[in-house]
């Protein structure tokens, strides 16, 4: 099985997901989405396959949200994607793609779906 993390070293719930994946056997590509973001394209495909919107893909924590703003209902998914094209950091955190979809695994344990 091919498994893929985008992965944020820092954030709890993405260690917890990693160590999931692993205790299942399987050893994952980790991305590090901070340093190497998906393209867009890849990102709106990730966030389409996860059977969620953009805005739940948008992490809406922390003084860069508020400060661009983005708690604003009326702006676009292209808006927010542009967000996250920019900053990363933006990102909701952990996605993880495996042979059987695509989950982001707040909470962590969602990623058993997929395993």
């Amino acid at each position: 099985m091919s498994i893929t993390i985008y992965h944020n070293p820092a954030c709890g719930t993405s260690r917890k997901t990693l160590e999931a994946i692993r205790a299942s056997g399987v050893e994952p590509l980790i991305v590090d989405y901070i340093k190497q973001p998906p393209s867009r394209d890849a990102l709106k495909a990730m966030i389409t396959e996860a059977g969620i919107g953009v805005r739940q893909a948008l992490r809406n924590k922390g003084e860069l949200y508020e400060t661009l703003g983005l708690a604003d209902t009326t702006l676009s998914d292209e808006a927010l994607l542009d967000a996250m094209m920019a900053h990363p950091i933006l990102i909701e955190r952990p996605f993880v793609v495996s042979n059987k979809g695509v989950r982001l695994c707040r909470p962590s344990e969602l990623v058993r779906e997929i395993l």
